[in-house]
């Protein structure tokens, strides 16, 4: 949709670094875009996804893992008491990381 209609809005110099403070802080870096997606919605979220990527490289690494022993298992017909250990340490990391992510987005209102 063209945009044509212009608004003036006059802050204080405060207000406009209040403004790019809030904008840095999502990660928006066209002023018009968030006072607009402000005025229409109210609000703006942005998801940093630094944890969930944390969570799945750990998940692709545990099912790695899982696979190669499964892999032996089938070979020799041995599982190893370490790999089992192994695994359980890294699903307990999995689980805390898991919880943390949970955590952090309980708080988004």
């Amino acid at each position: 949709m063209k945009k044509e209609e212009v608004i003036i809005l006059r802050i204080s110099e405060d207000d406009r670094n209040s403004i790019h403070d809030k904008m840095e802080e999502i990660g928006v870096h066209n002023m018009s875009a968030y006072i607009r997606k402000m005025a229409l919605d109210g609000y703006c979220i942005h998801l940093d996804l630094k944890e969930i990527k944390e969570l799945v490289t750990l998940l692709k690494r545990c099912s790695n893992n899982l696979n190669q022993y499964a892999k032996h298992a089938n070979t020799d017909g041995s599982i190893y008491e370490e790999d089992i250990r192994d695994l359980q340490e890294q699903f307990s990391v999995i689980m805390e990381t898991g919880k943390g992510i949970l955590e952090a987005l309980s708080t988004v209102r």
